[in-house]
């Protein structure tokens, strides 16, 4: 049937039906962005807190001989200070890292919002 003697209540079914399978799709792709940025986060997370932990590990370790092979030569206190200074740094590193890759993480489906910016044009395109 040619589209000029289409009927108002087909017209208005087809134009349902194309706007329920955008919905649709757009609600699929929002899903799709927010697993990829769990996904991202949850990696970041990982590191963050195995990085943190061996932080503390290696503080203990390190703290331990180095002040055993400083206070040869200098007294205990002293030694401690050395090496607690020295570990703190390496652990603020490891936190900053993982903080950096926390801040690469997107919060909003950005594609989705584009896509519905484009079907919304669309939608005023036909209304006219």
């Amino acid at each position: 049937m040619p589209a000029e003697q289409r009927s108002l209540s087909e017209i208005l079914q087809d134009t349902i039906r194309n706007i329920q399978q955008i919905v649709r799709s757009e609600v699929h792709l929002a899903k799709s962005e927010v697993r990829e940025e769990f996904a991202k986060a949850k990696a970041s997370a990982l590191l963050f807190a195995i990085g943190t932990l061996t932080a503390s590990f290696a503080v203990l370790m390190l703290l331990f001989a180095a002040v055993y092979a400083l206070a040869l030569f200098i007294p205990v206190w002293t030694a401690a200070v050395i090496m607690g200074c020295l570990l703190a740094v390496v652990a603020a590193l490891m936190v900053s890292a993982g903080r950096s890759r926390f801040k690469q993480i997107r919060p909003t489906p950005k594609r989705t919002l584009e896509t519905i910016k484009e079907n919304v044009e669309w939608a005023k395109q036909q209304a006219k």
